[in-house]
């Protein structure tokens, strides 16, 4: 629905796209206008002409006109995701345009447009209704934008202050003030320095005054990025759900990780666990509850992103969420394949096992034991050990791990875990924790060893014994890790295959070096598992390269850094 009380129609989507590209080619237009020489001669003639105005100021309106454009155009992104500062801004621009254009009698093409757009903007007003960061807001972009020009100003005043005369002329305080002042927007002073040394100063000017408009124009329209948080209230909804419907999606027990938020439907009877990052609503897995219930689910979740201008996103979803999401507009590409064991029919023996067998048998040998438990079976001493092991294995600053991963080993409040731990000489050497699954089935959540011991194959065991173990556990599938484009990489491997395949296939093998892509497909084959795919759900090819970003921070293998995050928090 949209605030106004109406439902959202495919033709609202339309209005927008249109204003969308109609803002950029007024802002290209604009600069054009001034940019291209003729546009020069006709600003130069009116503006120092009919107004009778020195050449400076005919540069300022230059500058101006310029800016303004370019403005318009990095606004009409906003504008597609329905930001109303977004909105207010464009008013204001495409205002001035016209006003400048109309008000000087010349190029009119430039001022009609603005003048045009000016009025579709206020006549659509209504559409533009989504609210920016209210922690990070106006007044943030404010205080920034301010920052930066005084810096600039200081900067400049400074060095035609500390410059030699000779280099400077004899100059008061006031033009040099002035000369400082000017050099934020690209235009020369009153003060007449040595080349060089005007052209430093033209340079810092310029980039702290572009620096104020491009930060300050983050800081007032970013989309708001809550803390993450499961309240209380929340996460027991939503373990309700999982006792109920938690054996439809292998990926639902990960919804109770505490860095996501989570809305739910109408009813109640479905819901969606999310993370806003980088101005992108980044769903994990399928929704939970009754299917019948998701699509209310998924209307509640499309209102919030339009209320705070996110991009919605899923990753990680099943086949059948994949086509829900769809028939709601969304587009959908396969990310890759779950390995999920069928523990009935699983079995060491025969040719396609002989390596899971071997490293299992030299590992025995050597002395090492598994041993299988619910995590409610294990004291509160051992659990604050595992955890400290788990800690000091991890390898990188950066938990990785969003969409099949919980954030948190053997805790209290997830007594069905299973933790796999395997010993020798009562020495922890490894340790897995699978999630629930429903009530027959488990998930993979944390794989980690001592990698100093050197000892290959260790997984492999711990996997070999979980699975043996399952008919005491009452589990029957066991899902392992996820293999990102698994089948890219098994059709470049097949004879005949065609050239983009083999390929596409280098290139994925080539990213391996730096990201586990070959190395987890590989090491999931080995259980002799059957595949179910993953999808990334996306609302437009446009917004895929956000949405990647976003997908690739959430999982910890990359994204913004985190100096740029604290800062930008700060």
């Amino acid at each position: 629905m949209r605030e106004d009380g109406r439902r959202w129609r495919p033709s609202d989507d339309l209005t927008l796209r249109l204003l969308t590209i109609a803002a950029r080619l007024v802002g290209l237009i604009a600069v054009v206008s001034v940019v291209l020489p003729i546009g020069r001669r006709k600003l130069r003639d009116t503006v120092g002409g009919w107004l009778d105005l020195p050449v400076e100021a005919s540069v300022a309106a230059g500058v101006v006109v310029v800016a303004s454009g370019v403005m318009l155009m990095m606004l009409a992104t906003a504008l597609r995701r329905r930001k109303r500062r977004a909105w207010q801004v464009a008013l204001l621009v495409t205002g001035l345009i016209a006003v400048a254009h109309l008000g000087w009698g010349r190029g009119i093409g430039s001022g009609v447009t603005a003048a045009v757009l000016f009025v579709a903007l206020f006549v659509t007003r209504r559409h533009f209704t989504a609210q920016a960061d209210p922690v990070h807001g106006k007044w943030r972009a404010v205080a920034v934008t301010l920052q930066l020009l005084v810096t600039g100003f200081i900067v400049n005043f400074v060095l035609l202050s500390a410059a030699p005369i000779r280099f400077t002329g004899r100059t008061d305080i006031l033009d040099r003030a002035g000369h400082s002042l000017l050099a934020l927007a690209g235009v020369s002073g009153p003060v007449h320095p040595a080349e060089w040394l005007d052209d430093l100063s033209a340079a810092i000017g310029l980039a702290f005054g572009i620096g104020a408009l491009l930060i300050g124009g983050y800081f007032l329209l970013r989309s708001a990025e809550p803390k993450p948080g499961l309240d209380a209230d929340a996460e027991a909804r939503l373990r309700e759900l999982l006792a109920s419907r938690g054996a439809e999606d292998s990926l639902g027990y990960f919804a109770l990780r505490r860095d996501k938020s989570v809305v739910f439907s109408p009813s109640g009877k479905a819901a969606i666990p999310f993370r806003v990052l980088a101005g992108v609503a980044l769903a994990s897995g399928d929704p939970l509850g009754d299917i019948e219930a998701w699509p209310g689910a998924i209307e509640v979740f499309l209102a919030g992103c339009r209320h705070n201008g996110w991009v919605p996103a899923v990753i990680g979803c099943s086949e059948r969420g994949a086509t829900v999401w769809v028939r709601h507009g969304f587009d959908a590409i396969e990310l890759g394949d779950e390995a999920v064991v069928d523990v009935p029919t699983f079995s060491l023996d025969g040719r396609s096992m002989r390596g899971v067998r071997q490293a299992v048998a030299k590992l025995r040998r050597a002395g090492y034991s598994v041993r299988v438990r619910r995590s409610a079976d294990i004291d509160d001493t051992e659990r604050a050990a595992l955890v400290d092991l788990a800690e000091r294995w991890r390898g990188t600053e950066t938990e990785r791990g969003f969409s099949m991963a919980l954030s948190r080993l053997a805790g209290p409040d997830d007594p069905d875990c299973v933790i796999v731990t395997a010993e020798r000489e009562a020495e922890v050497s490894g340790i897995l924790q699978f999630v629930p699954w429903g009530t027959d089935g488990l998930s993979l959540d944390l794989m980690r060893r001592d990698r100093a011991i050197g000892d290959n194959g260790l997984n492999e065991l711990m996997i070999a014994d979980l699975l043996s173990s399952c008919r005491s556990l009452g589990v029957d599938r066991v899902s392992l890790n996820f293999a990102v484009f698994r089948s890219a990489l098994e059709r470049g491997g097949r004879i005949g295959a065609g050239p983009v395949a083999r390929l596409w296939a280098r290139a994925l093998r080539l990213a391996s070096r730096w990201w586990q892509i070959e190395t987890l497909y590989r090491f999931n084959a080995k259980f002799g598992p059957y595949w179910t795919p993953r999808f990334l759900v996306f609302p437009a090819v446009r917004d895929l390269p956000r949405v990647a970003l976003a997908a690739i921070e959430a999982e910890g293998f990359g994204g913004r850094p985190p100096a740029l995050l604290r800062a930008l928090r700060r």
